[in-house]
């Protein structure tokens, strides 16, 4: 176990528009208001197709995390998650996640780590930046090279 008290920064509450990619979309809001790290308590969304991490494939390692993706249309969707810096390549790297239901079958849920989505009518985001400590993310090799947030 770790753990560190937080600084926290600014709070934002973000909008993202119908069409646009969730990601790119993110990564422009990082960088118009010079976030580069923080977490994200919470947002709900539209989603007119999400990739998250699964698989119907029977797993080799049950241990071992999953890289391959599970594509959905037309979803809601809630989710959270944190944002480290990474100073190497001077970019942000979410790490999300989120409960989708498919609107088209009962609202039936799916839950993982996001991979991409595209918006469907918007995406409504609050963003708590920290400002100490230095959030970045470390892969570990004993876990499957899994990066693993630190601080």
């Amino acid at each position: 176990m770790r753990a560190a008290e937080l600084t926290m920064g600014r709070t934002f509450a973000v909008h993202f528009d119908h069409g646009d990619d969730f990601y790119t979309a993110l990564a422009e809001f990082c960088a118009r208001y010079d976030v580069r790290q923080g977490f994200i308590p919470m947002f709900i969304a539209g989603m007119r197709e999400v990739q998250l991490v699964g698989t119907c494939d029977k797993l080799e390692d049950p241990n071992a995390p999953v890289w391959s993706a599970v594509h959905l249309e037309n979803v809601e969707a809630v989710g959270g998650g944190t944002l480290a810096y990474d100073e190497e390549t001077g970019t942000v790297l979410p790490h999300i996640h989120v409960s989708v239901g498919l609107k088209a079958h009962s609202a039936a849920a799916h839950t993982s780590h996001l991979l991409g989505a595209k918006i469907q009518f918007l995406t409504e985001m609050y963003v708590v930046e920290v400002a100490g400590p230095q959030f970045s993310r470390r892969r570990d090799a004993d876990l499957y090279d899994v990066p693993l947030l630190t601080f």
